[in-house]
């Protein structure tokens, strides 16, 4: 039997993880001790292996746990599939890799690239997705709108967009590991940065930037950002500081 920092350890994920799966049901220990310590057993590591597979591809934890507690789950066709699954995706971050180095090609020499060359190696479904999802979102001609200022950025703005994000990432889940509250100075601080931030290609208004702080929740690949599987609560906090700075800033 292993103890849960052992666990969390050899998985690569926090305590606090495995903690919140325990009390949403999806990954429980195989026993407690009197003292409260939580102990796990290859069954459970075995669990954990499926839980963290499905993660990896993007699926939320209700899913999971769907799939895990149905009767007929198999374990070794699950492994098979996964494993397919994981050599599709091989195959299409070739691609990718391929897409990126164009780009960075083009960009370094000035050159033009044909429209289609920028998507290479993401699947149609999926970029179709993305713009269906974002017109329902924000509206076709706000969608268009940014788009084509996007377009005007150069690569050093890019660059910058893109570390400025990163930043912002951080530092909001540092102050949700140090439990500040989303009201607090320091957390509307830095979303008053992600306000701006947001606002380089699409200006929100109060009720639109409240709203796309719940779509961080209800999203899977934009709360996989945010709580990096590590974080479980984090895209929850960031919406309710995006709801009070609409309330108090917009």
């Amino acid at each position: 039997m292993r103890t849960v920092r052992q666990v969390a350890r050899a998985a690569g994920i926090s305590v606090r993880t495995l903690h919140h799966y325990d009390a949403v049901g999806l990954l429980k220990p195989g026993h407690v001790g009197a003292n409260g310590y939580r102990w796990y057993g290859k069954e459970e590591l075995l669990r954990l292996q499926q839980i963290l597979f499905y993660r990896e591809l993007g699926m939320p934890l209700a899913e999971i746990g769907a799939i895990l507690d149905d009767p007929a789950f198999d374990p070794l066709t699950a492994l098979r599939e996964h494993r397919a699954a994981l050599e599709g995706r091989i195959a299409q971050y070739r691609d990718l890799i391929q897409t990126i180095d164009r780009t960075i090609a083009s960009l370094e020499r000035n050159e033009e690239m044909e429209d289609n060359d920028y998507y290479a190696g993401i699947a149609p479904e999926t970029r179709d997705r993305w713009q269906r999802e974002a017109e329902s979102f924000w509206g076709k001609e706000a969608v268009a709108a940014a788009q084509a200022k996007a377009r005007s950025f150069s690569k050093e703005q890019v660059a910058a967009i893109q570390a400025e994000m990163e930043s912002i990432r951080a530092d909001f889940q540092r102050l949700f590991r140090e439990g500040a509250g989303p009201a607090s100075d320091a957390v509307q601080a830095v979303t008053d940065r992600h306000y701006r931030w947001v606002s380089h290609s699409w200006t929100p208004d109060a009720a639109a930037f409240a709203k796309l702080g719940r779509y961080y929740v209800e999203n899977p690949e934009f709360r996989g950002t945010y709580d990096d599987g590590e974080l479980p609560g984090c895209p929850e906090f960031i919406a309710k500081a995006m709801s009070v700075y609409a309330d108090r800033s917009l």
